[in-house]
């Protein structure tokens, strides 16, 4: 009875949250790498300012 009331309000976010959580490592891989060539860039961006 839950599931279906889980399918109901959850709708096409839980084949989508399957999905997710059975490649989760690959997901949280590319959001941590993308997340670190932000700061990267961002930091880098500040320090050439500072030189000038």
């Amino acid at each position: 009875m839950v599931d279906s009331f889980l399918d109901f309000m959850l709708g096409p976010f839980r084949s989508i949250s399957a999905f997710y959580f059975e490649h989760q490592l690959i997901f949280n891989t590319i959001i941590i790498g993308f997340a670190g060539y932000k700061l990267f860039t961002s930091t880098k961006k500040t320090e050439n300012k500072s030189a000038s």
